[in-house]
């Protein structure tokens, strides 16, 4: 048997609806002993079975697997295994009159109109684990630094190291607008995200200050060479998770990830308290003072 759907073709997607289906799918047959492979697109697993390199008269039956049927791809599926016994499972049918729909023996579909609506295969797979789920702050400007900007490089290596941690990850920015619907439009609807997630990695000042001020551990990385602004709030607020731009790699990435996520926790959390209870003295604290002073000269 050979299961297949919108993720096995080379120009199609793999949503997470999709491999979600595919895994109840999965949960099934495995209950059976029936064997099984799965084919996938080549540009989302490039080392697993692709639809190119195995060989049709190798199976006697072919499920696809979620999704729409329609369309040239799922033709061509019924043209190159057209010895297979061919089913379709958890599908939408648009139009019972296409070859993509009448190509197969068994349609059981979730919505048609043929038929009653019924639960997307998605609905009852297996439980997953939850993962962290980490905000990501970065910026590409501040030409302020002049020659000492590594802010290209950090942006590259953090994003290349954060696509290969196992986390949901969710780009931010600290810009607010209050007509483009992907920012925050005020302080506290960008406080009330951060405030849901287990970690922020940024290189800029107020994602690490606004982060802690929500109790959420930060992994900050300086992008200025020799570092500059970020270094200093992060000593000014006693938050120990920084790498230097020199420093980055990804043993140092790791380790911090780490700490976040274990110790670094309880740590945030009481840097939040002390913002809160205001015990040290910030430069507001020293403008009246400053206000009153007689201008010198």
């Amino acid at each position: 048997m050979l299961l297949t759907g919108w993720f096995s073709f080379r120009d199609g997607e793999a949503t997470a609806g999709d491999v979600l289906a595919l895994r109840r799918v999965e949960d099934v047959l495995r209950g059976t002993g029936l064997p099984y492979d799965v084919a996938w697109s080549p540009r989302f697993r490039p080392e697993a079975l692709h639809l190119d390199r195995l060989w049709p008269e190798d199976y006697t039956h072919l499920v696809f697997v979620c999704g729409p049927l329609h369309g040239p791809q799922i033709e061509e599926l019924h043209r190159r295994f057209a010895h297979c016994v061919r089913i379709a499972v958890g599908t939408s049918v648009i139009d019972p009159a296409s070859t993509a729909v009448t190509g197969f023996h068994r349609v059981l579909p979730r919505d048609g109109p043929d038929s009653e609506p019924v639960e997307d295969l998605a609905a009852r797979a297996p439980d997953v684990p939850a993962r962290p789920v980490v905000g990501v702050i970065l910026t590409h400007g501040q030409a302020e630094y002049g020659h000492l900007r590594r802010h290209g490089q950090v942006a590259e290596e953090v994003t290349r190291w954060l696509a290969g941690k196992d986390c949901g990850r969710l780009e931010l920015e600290t810009r607010l607008d209050t007509h483009d619907w992907h920012l925050s439009a005020t302080p506290a609807q960008l406080q009330s995200v951060l405030a849901r997630l287990d970690l922020v990695v940024t290189d800029r000042l107020h994602g690490l200050v606004i982060a802690l001020r929500v109790g959420t551990p930060v992994l900050a990385v300086d992008p200025v060479a020799g570092g500059a602004k970020l270094t200093a709030q992060a000593r000014a607020c006693g938050w120990p998770a920084l790498v230097p731009a020199e420093r980055l790699d990804v043993r140092q990435l790791d380790r911090w990830w780490d700490w976040c996520l274990t110790g670094g926790r309880v740590t945030a959390r009481q840097i939040r308290d002390g913002f809160r209870e205001g015990t040290v003295p910030d430069s507001a604290d020293r403008l009246v003072e400053a206000l009153a002073r007689p201008v010198p000269g």
